[in-house]
């Protein structure tokens, strides 16, 4: 009998958006202190100007509600972040009229990529917290 990820490519979308909640609920269930991430800077790269620098804390709850938003597939959007989706879709408006496959295709990797940087993301942030409170792992 196969495995249910055994039915699907281990490249599908199915699998990657799995392995992105398996993640999150693992840093959920190892992260029983969220709040020993406040005031914890992120390695991101900061813009001070945009002020997107971000504590882990802040880290820990946007990968949450990523994953919330995959699972429920309710998108709210505050102001802020309408403002910034509308900026976006006026660079994306000259793919609107390619090939609905390749901008199928555009979008596909383009959602791999994010969701195996989400991946990377909360496994990391795991650790760093398993750091913190001096779990060695």
């Amino acid at each position: 009998m196969q495995s249910a990820e055994a039915k699907f490519n281990r490249n599908s979308l199915f699998l990657a958006l799995r392995r992105y909640s398996s993640a999150v609920s693992n840093m959920e269930q190892t992260i029983l202190l969220p709040s020993l991430l406040r005031d914890v800077p992120s390695e991101e790269e900061c813009d001070t100007a945009d002020e997107s620098c971000r504590d882990l804390y802040d880290n820990y709850l946007i990968l949450k509600a990523v994953r919330n938003t995959i699972e429920s597939g309710l998108i709210s959007m505050d102001d802020h972040k309408t403002k910034k989706y509308a900026a976006l879709n006026k660079t994306l408006e000259p793919l609107m009229d390619t090939d609905p496959e390749a901008l199928f295709c555009f979008h596909l990797r383009g959602l791999f990529s994010v969701m195996s940087n989400l991946t990377k993301k909360s496994k990391s942030l795991t650790e760093k917290y398993m750091d913190i409170i001096g779990v060695t792992h």
